[in-house]
């Protein structure tokens, strides 16, 4: 009797705590895995599958953990929204609340999608390593509806997770798991072998799968950075009327490196080549240019990261001569200047993630202020947040 009270008492009030927020996401993954194994039953009945491959279990586990992931995201999120209590504001979604930086629809709907195509391409990955370690291997159809089962059961779980603790860090993490395996995904799945001896954006210019999950991967990770933007400036100090105008430009400058990334993938470089390379270019500059004003856009910043992002940019521009003398190709210096873009932004999270408004001493009252003698000792100033 205490249990189903406590089942029922979670299912009134999902985010009334952690521990809720926890037992909702283990009955979620419950609930996938019961449909899941009574689909994919269904499905598989008759016939032996393959691990890997067309018709294969990993491909419709990674189909099937798509839509998994798609809908325990956005589930998490409405229930965040509806059933907020306050016991976990900040344990739930502590830096998703920050003013000026709220999660619009269109924001879920790619953070959504991040989880989705990182959950179908992890599943056919795990299919294909498992292929390469069972030759010839097939699976029945009672084992392979439980092996779907446990793997939408376990997509639903952490994806729901992942979006009621949704946190700036976090959101960091997606974006750099997201670019990781939808860049290696297209690479591995491009027909031609021989495509890094043009340039990176030469995984975009065909009309085969491996383009198009190139750029879709371009349009959702520049869709991400403009997210991290914004919530990687909402806690910077403004005290004054100078940091507020620096933070401000240093959000545009960020939500614009987002955009062009974006714009990347909208315009491959083969059907519209000047936009496709302006933007590309557009994009090296802006970074550029924050992390040398980041001083004077941002002072309270730790000197320590501004003279990593100095020693970034002069890795940028020693790979820029070196494609000019011929050292290295273009692919090279796009890869590696694409990486040290995106760590930056990831350390920047982490770096204004640790900084809080400065807070400054007034006194209580004019009487306070004015008092004087022991009695001025005993009384204590009032500390507010500017």
């Amino acid at each position: 009797m205490t249990e189903s009270s406590s089942i029922s008492r979670v299912l009134r009030h999902p985010a009334a705590s952690a521990e809720s927020l926890e037992s909702i996401a283990l009955i979620l993954g419950a609930a996938f895995f019961a449909v899941g194994w009574a689909v994919s039953l269904v499905v598989f009945w008759g016939r032996d599958l393959p691990i890997a491959g067309p018709g294969s279990l990993g491909e419709y586990v990674g189909i099937g953990g798509a839509v998994t992931a798609l809908i325990a995201f956005v589930l998490g999120r409405v229930l965040i929204a509806r059933h907020r209590h306050p016991a976990v504001v900040h344990d739930a979604s502590s830096g998703l609340d920050a003013p000026g930086a709220r999660l619009h629809w269109f924001d879920v709907a790619a953070l959504a999608i991040a989880h989705a195509v990182i959950a179908l391409l992890g599943w056919i990955g795990v299919a294909d390593v498992l292929e390469q370690s069972f030759v010839g291997a097939v699976v029945f159809p009672l084992a392979g509806a439980i092996l779907a089962g446990v793997a939408f059961a376990l997509t639903a779980y952490v994806t729901f997770l992942s979006s009621v603790h949704l946190t700036p860090m976090l959101l960091s993490l997606v974006l750099a798991v997201f670019l990781v395996v939808g860049a290696f995904a297209a690479m591995l799945s491009a027909s031609d072998p021989q495509w890094w001896k043009e340039n990176l954006s030469a995984l975009g210019m065909s009309d085969e799968a491996s383009a198009l999950a190139f750029n879709i991967t371009l349009i959702v990770a520049g869709a991400l950075v403009t997210i991290i933007a914004r919530y990687a400036t909402a806690s910077l100090p403004t005290t004054t009327r100078e940091e507020l105008r620096g933070r401000a430009v240093l959000r545009v400058g960020l939500v614009l490196i987002g955009i062009f990334l974006a714009c990347v993938g909208i315009f491959p470089v083969d059907e519209f080549f000047l936009v496709h390379n302006t933007v590309a270019t557009g994009m090296a500059v802006i970074f550029a240019a924050i992390v040398v004003g980041l001083r004077w856009l941002v002072p309270a910043m730790p000197r320590v990261f501004i003279l990593l992002g100095y020693a970034y940019v002069g890795v940028i521009v020693l790979l820029g001569v070196f494609f000019a003398i011929g050292y290295y190709n273009l692919t090279a210096v796009e890869l590696v200047a694409g990486v040290l873009i995106f760590s930056w932004i990831i350390v920047f999270l982490r770096n204004t993630g640790t900084m809080r408004p400065a807070a400054t001493s007034v006194p209580a009252s004019p009487e306070a202020g004015m008092r004087t003698g022991p009695d001025a000792a005993a009384s204590d100033p009032v500390t507010v947040s500017s």
